[in-house]
């Protein structure tokens, strides 16, 4: 069965084009031309990912409501901002309400696409593991599992869904445990433009507060001021 997607974009043209152009890639596309309409449509029935804009209409930040009540019913829902507003405070308080990619217009459609597949395979592989297993391809750092290859991780056998931006990003902060890891060398393995150091400690306070989530004294990320980030082995 095609995977659901759902469209959130005021601009008519633009609308009819990612449409098209997803469509195209065999998922089952459905576009949307306000917060409202969205709601209701979603309502019946939720999208294996929702891509959305942030201005709709007359509702400046229509956008960013709206990911917080999809992320409300389905937390694990991979939710894609693609926007004109790419400043970077819009930037950080899209990653904060926990959207897993924010993408600026205008954008290649063949990389857009790209990008839906790859978000739906991390997806797909979470849902289908067994929460608290361990993989037989997955790394042991301390408390910490981290399947590279299944893009999972769990601390103390419980799992931690990450973006597929933050696994990356934590994957590159353990691969040498009590080694500073640069701002750069974290800007690259988000494979993101217009990433700043800000970007950076957004992303690390995100996965700070999930790890935290499953135990409030998770404390083996440190800050490297002004250069990074560490991990301390537990």
């Amino acid at each position: 069965m095609a995977k659901r997607i759902a469209i959130v974009e005021d601009d008519p043209d633009q609308r009819s084009n990612y449409t098209d152009a997803i469509t195209k890639k065999g998922y089952d596309v459905t576009a949307y031309a306000s917060r409202q309409e969205a709601l209701e449509g979603i309502e019946k029935q939720l999208p294996d990912l929702a891509i959305l804009d942030i201005i709709l209409g007359d509702e400046v930040d229509a956008g960013f409501q709206l990911c917080r009540d999809l992320l409300a019913k389905a937390p694990s829902l991979p939710v894609i901002f693609l926007t004109e507003r790419i400043d970077e405070i819009d930037k950080i308080s899209g990653l904060r309400l926990g959207a897993w990619d924010y993408l600026a217009k205008p954008i290649s459609l063949d990389y857009l696409a790209e990008r839906i597949s790859s978000l739906l395979r991390i997806n797909e592989v979470r849902n289908s593991a067994v929460s608290g297993q361990a993989s037989a391809t997955a790394r042991q750092i301390g408390d910490l599992s981290l399947d590279q290859e299944a893009l999972l991780v769990s601390w103390r056998g419980d799992r931690i869904d990450l973006s597929g931006t933050e696994f990356r990003m934590l994957a590159k902060l353990v691969r040498v445990p009590g080694h500073a890891v640069s701002y750069e060398t974290l800007m690259n393995a988000t494979m993101q433009s217009l990433v700043t150091n800000n970007t950076i400690n957004t992303h690390m306070r995100n996965i700070r507060k999930k790890f935290e989530k499953v135990d409030p004294d998770f404390a083996c990320i440190k800050s490297e001021y002004g250069f990074g980030y560490r991990w301390i082995a537990s």
